[in-house]
C-alpha cells in the first residue's frame, strides 16, 4: 500500500473539507447541522469552476492556482467577519456547527476509508466490464494538456467530445497532492464515494431534524441506502431458493422471462454469486447503484456527479426553508447558485444537469413562498398563463360554478406555471454558464434524438419491483401514514385502478413510480407532518416515471440502455436519501415532527391547507367544510403504540429491519468477493500495475510511450472489429486488452481509437478514420506518407494487436524508423520533414 500518498490525500480531503464548511453554512445558515456534509462537494465546485474556465486559456499550473486562490477567498469571504478583519481581529461570520461537522468528518472519512480498500484489493484499470479505458484515458490527457477541452485521446487532434468535469476535479486533486494519475485514480474515485454518502447523511439529518426525528439516525439510513444498500435481486434469488422445489422453479421460469436472467442464474447457489449481475435487470437496460458501481470501480461522469447533484438538492432544501419575505436570498439560491451548480453539472455528467434545475423548480413548486415573487413584475405576467388567474377567495359562493376541486387545480397550476418561469429564468443563466461546454465539447457528431417508448420496449413491473421495491415499501409506507385528506380511500381507490390500467397496457409505472409520485405531492399539499424528503420523493418518482415515457436515442447505446443506466443512478440518490428520513420517522415511530423550523413557522405551509402564498399574501383554496385536507397537523401518535395497538409498532420495526436486512446481502457478499483477490505483490491503489503482471510483453513498450512529453500522436490498429470484407483476426476488441491499450493507458492519442467514438462523432466521421488508419499500415509509402503528415503521426505501434489485423507489418520506407523493441511490441518514430516528397 502507498500509505505516504494515502496520508497526503487525508490531508487534501481534510483540508476541502475545513474550506466547505463556512460556504455551506451561508447556503444553510439555519438548518441543523449547518450542512455541514456537504462541505466537500462545496469545496470541489468552487475549486474546479475557475480552474475549468481559466484552462480555457492556460491549463495546468496558472488554472489550478486560479482554483484554489477562489476556493480561499470564497471561504474567507463566506466565514470571516470582514468587520472584525478590518480592526485585525478574527471572527467567524457563520455559525459552524461542531457537532455535525464532527459527524460528517467520521462519515465521509469511513466511506473514504471503505473504498480505498476495496481498491487495495481490485485496483486495476482493466478493459472489460466496464468504462476504466475511457476513464483513465481522460484522467491521463488532463494531465498531458496545456489547454481546454483536452484532445481526445481515441481521436487525435480533435478535443474530446465527451463531459469530463469530473476528471477535471480528479486531476486537480493529483496534481495538488503531487500524485500521478495511476495512484490518483483509485483515490480520486474513493473521495467521490465519500463525498456521496456524506451529502446524504447530511441532507437526510437536516431535513430528519425539520421532522423532529435523531438527524444521526435520519442520516444513517441515508448514507446506508444511497451507499450501501442494494436493490432486491440478490435477496429475491435466496427467497427463492427457500421455497418447495416445484414452486421454486415455477417462480424462477416466471422471473426469467421478465428479466435478464436465465432460470440457471435465479435457481444458482451463493457460491455462484457475482457482483455484476444485480445491475442488468430490466432487459436491454443497464440498472446501476452507488455500490455496483463503486465496486466495479470506474471513475465514470454518472458516478462523479452524484455530490453536486445531492448539492444542488441542498440548494433546492435551502430555498424550500426560506421564508417569503426574503426575496433576495431566494433571488440567489435560484438564479445565482443553482445556474452555477448546473452549468458545472453539464461538464461533469451532462445527463443530471436537467435534473439540477428540476429540483429548482421543485422546491419553488412546494415552497410556502410563492415563485411569481421572485420575477420582477411578476403578479402582473401570472395570469396570462394557464391556471394563472387569482384563485377565488375563501368560502366564496359555489354558483358561480368553481369548486374545492377547480379552485385546488387552478392554484396548483398558477403555482407549477411560476416555478416554471423561474426554472427557465435559472436555464438560461445555467446555459450561459455552461457555453464553452455545450457550444463545443457536447456538439459532436453523433446522432440523438428523443422518442417516445412504446408498450413493448417499457419495464414490466416485476424487474420495477426488483428495482425500486424496498423504496416502494419504505417511502409509500411512510407517505400513506402522513397524507391528511377527508376521504383517503378516494386516493387509494385511484391509485389502485390506475396500477391496474397500467399493468392492461404496458405501462407498470403507474404501479409502482407513479403511486409513489401522486402519494408525495398529495402529502405535501395536505399534510404539516412532511416536509423536503417528500419533494426528493417526487425527483425520483418523476425520473422512473419519465425513463418509461420517452427516451434518448443515441449511438452510444441500443434502444434506451443509456437514458435508463444514467438515470437511474440519480433516481438512487433521490430515493436513498428520502429513505434516511422515512425510515428514521417509521423506526421512531413518529407521525408529526410538531411545527415546521424557525423559519418556515412564520410563514404558512403551503401544502397543510393547501394555502399558497402569493406577493398579496395568503390565498385560500380550502372553503370550511372542504374535503381536502382533513387537519392541518397531526396527533403525532400515528404508527406509535400510543393509540393502544403495539403490533402496529411492532409490524413497522419488522419493515425497516427487513428493508435493511434485504437490501444488505448483495453487499455482504460482493464486498466479500472483493477482499477474497489480493493482487500480486499485495494491496496496492496502483491502477496500471497489472499491465506489468498481466501483459509484462508490452508493459515496457507502454512505459516507453508514457514517458514521451506532451500530445504527441501514436498511430495503432483501431478499436473497432470492422474490416474490409469482414472483420479482423482480433478475438474481442471493445472492453478487452486488444483495443488501444498503448493509447489509453498512456493518454497519448490515437488516430482512431474505441469505437465509441461513433457515439461521439458520428459513424461516418469515425469510419472515415479507420480507413485511413488501414491504410497507414498496410498502404503503399506515398500513401502513408501523405496520411502520415495529415494525422502528424509521431509514433506508429506494432503489436499483437495490430498483427492480428494486419498481418505482418513492415515500415521500409524514409523517414521511419524503429526507436523501440521489447516484449512483442516495435515502435516506430515518424520523421515527417525525412516522408517522401510529394505527398502533402
Amino acid at each position: 500500500m502507498e500509505y505516504a500518498l494515502l496520508v497526503r490525500w487525508l490531508v487534501l480531503y481534510a483540508a476541502l473539507f475545513a474550506l466547505g464548511l463556512p460556504l455551506v453554512a451561508r447556503l444553510l445558515p439555519r438548518a441543523d447541522g449547518r450542512g455541514a456534509g456537504l462541505a466537500v462537494p462545496a469545496a470541489f465546485v468552487t475549486l474546479s469552476v475557475p480552474a475549468y474556465w481559466v484552462g480555457h486559456a492556460t491549463w495546468g499550473p496558472v488554472a489550478l492556482a486560479a482554483g484554489v486562490a477562489t476556493l480561499l477567498l470564497a471561504s474567507a469571504f463566506a466565514g470571516l467577519d470582514i468587520a472584525a478583519l478590518r480592526e485585525r481581529r478574527v471572527r467567524l461570520a457563520v455559525d459552524i456547527d461542531r457537532g455535525a461537522a464532527t459527524d460528517a468528518a467520521a462519515v465521509f472519512f469511513l466511506g473514504f476509508g471503505v473504498v480505498v480498500a476495496i481498491r487495495a484489493f481490485d485496483p486495476a484499470v482493466l478493459p472489460i466490464g466496464g468504462e476504466k479505458f475511457l476513464d483513465f484515458g481522460l484522467l491521463k490527457t488532463l494531465d498531458r494538456s496545456t489547454v481546454l477541452p483536452p484532445e481526445d485521446v481515441w481521436f487525435a487532434n480533435e478535443p474530446v467530445k465527451y463531459y469530463y468535469g469530473g476528471h477535471l476535479t480528479a486531476t486537480l486533486l493529483s496534481w495538488l497532492t503531487a500524485t500521478p494519475p495511476r495512484f490518483g485514480y483509485n483515490l480520486a474515485l474513493a473521495g467521490f464515494y465519500a463525498a456521496l454518502v456524506t451529502a446524504a447523511f447530511e441532507l437526510a439529518a437536516a431535513v430528519g431534524a425539520d421532522r423532529g426525528v435523531s438527524r444521526r439516525i435520519a442520516g444513517g439510513f441515508a448514507a446506508f441506502f444511497v451507499g450501501v444498500a442494494s436493490n432486491l435481486v440478490t435477496a429475491g434469488r435466496f427467497a427463492l431458493l427457500a421455497l418447495p422445489e416445484p414452486l421454486e422453479r415455477a417462480a424462477a421460469t416466471y422471473v426469467a422471462a421478465r428479466t435478464d436472467y436465465t432460470v440457471g442464474t435465479i435457481l444458482a447457489g451463493a457460491e455462484s454469486f457475482s457482483y455484476w449481475s444485480a445491475s442488468r435487470v430490466i432487459p436491454g437496460t443497464i440498472n446501476e447503484f452507488p455500490l455496483f458501481a463503486w465496486l466495479n470501480g470506474d471513475l465514470h461522469a454518472h458516478m462523479m456527479g452524484t455530490p453536486t447533484l445531492l448539492l444542488a438538492a441542498a440548494v433546492g432544501y435551502a430555498y424550500y426553508r426560506t421564508p417569503a419575505s426574503a426575496v433576495r436570498r431566494r433571488r440567489v439560491l435560484l438564479f445565482v447558485v443553482l445556474p452555477v451548480l448546473a452549468g458545472w453539472q453539464a461538464v461533469v455528467d451532462t445527463w443530471s444537469f436537467p435534473s439540477v434545475l428540476a429540483v429548482g423548480w421543485l422546491a419553488a413548486v412546494f415552497a410556502p413562498a410563492g415563485p411569481w415573487t421572485l420575477l420582477p413584475g411578476g403578479r402582473r405576467l401570472r395570469p396570462s398563463l394557464p391556471g394563472g388567474g387569482d384563485a377565488p377567495a375563501a368560502g366564496a359562493a359555489a354558483t358561480d360554478g368553481t369548486t374545492v376541486v377547480t379552485r385546488a387545480v387552478t392554484a396548483e397550476l398558477r403555482r407549477i406555471g411560476g416555478a416554471l418561469a423561474v426554472a427557465a429564468v435559472a436555464a438560461i443563466v445555467a446555459a450561459v454558464l455552461a457555453a464553452p461546454f455545450l457550444l463545443g465539447t457536447a456538439t459532436g457528431g453523433g446522432e440523438r434524438s428523443v422518442e417516445l417508448l412504446g408498450p413493448e420496449l417499457r419495464s414490466g413491473l416485476g424487474p420495477l419491483l426488483l428495482i425500486h421495491g424496498a423504496f416502494l415499501v419504505g417511502l409509500g409506507g411512510y407517505l400513506l401514514g402522513r397524507v391528511r385528506i377527508a376521504r383517503p380511500w378516494v386516493l387509494v381507490g385511484g391509485v389502485a385502478a390506475a396500477a391496474a390500467v397500467g399493468l392492461q397496457v404496458g405501462f407498470a409505472a403507474l404501479a409502482v413510480s407513479v403511486p409513489l409520485l401522486v402519494l408525495a405531492w398529495v402529502a405535501l399539499r395536505t399534510a404539516e407532518s412532511v416536509g423536503y424528503e417528500a419533494v426528493l420523493v417526487v425527483a425520483g418518482a418523476g425520473l422512473v416515471t419519465l425513463v418509461e415515457l420517452v427516451y434518448v436515442n443515441e449511438q452510444a447505446g441500443p434502444g434506451r440502455m443509456n437514458t435508463v443506466f444514467k438515470t437511474y443512478m440519480q433516481v438512487w440518490v433521490f430515493f436513498g436519501t428520502a429513505m434516511g428520513v422515512a425510515l428514521a420517522g417509521l423506526w421512531a415511530g413518529e407521525g408529526v415532527a410538531g411545527a415546521d423550523d424557525a423559519e418556515r413557522a412564520t410563514e404558512p405551509a403551503a401544502g397543510a391547507t393547501g394555502a399558497v402564498r402569493s406577493e398579496a399574501g395568503t390565498e385560500s383554496i380550502e372553503p370550511d367544510g372542504g374535503d381536502v385536507a382533513a387537519s392541518d397537523a397531526d396527533d403525532g401518535t400515528t404508527g406509535s403504540d400510543a393509540d393502544g395497538v403495539p403490533w402496529r409498532r411492532v409490524a413497522v420495526v419488522g419493515v425497516v429491519v427487513a428493508l435493511v436486512a434485504s437490501t444488505s446481502v448483495y453487499g455482504v457478499l460482493a464486498v466479500g468477493a472483493h477482499f477474497g483477490n489480493a493482487p500480486a505483490g499485495g494491496p496496492t491503489l496502483d491502477a496500471t500495475q497489472f499491465v506489468r503482471t498481466d501483459h509484462p510483453e508490452q508493459a515496457t513498450a507502454i512505459a516507453w510511450v508514457d514517458a514521451r512529453e506532451g500530445q504527441p500522436t501514436l498511430l495503432e490498429a483501431p478499436g473497432t472489429a470492422r474490416y474490409p470484407g469482414g472483420t479482423d483476426g482480433r478475438e474481442r476488441v471493445m472492453y478487452s486488452w486488444n483495443a488501444n491499450p498503448a493509447s489509453s493507458l498512456t493518454g497519448v492519442p490515437t488516430v482512431a481509437g474505441w469505437q465509441h467514438e461513433v457515439g461521439y462523432r458520428g459513424r461516418a466521421a469515425y469510419l472515415d478514420r479507420v480507413r485511413d488508419v488501414d491504410a497507414m499500415y498496410t498502404g503503399d509509402p506515398a500513401t502513408r506518407a501523405a496520411l502520415f503528415r495529415q494525422y502528424e503521426v509521431e509514433y506508429v505501434w506494432v503489436g499483437p494487436g495490430e498483427r492480428a489485423r494486419y498481418g505482418s507489418v513492415s515500415f521500409r520506407m524514409a523517414g521511419v524508423e524503429p526507436v523501440h523493441r521489447s516484449g512483442d511490441v516495435t515502435i516506430y518514430a515518424v520523421d515527417r520533414e525525412a516522408l517522401p516528397d510529394g505527398q502533402e
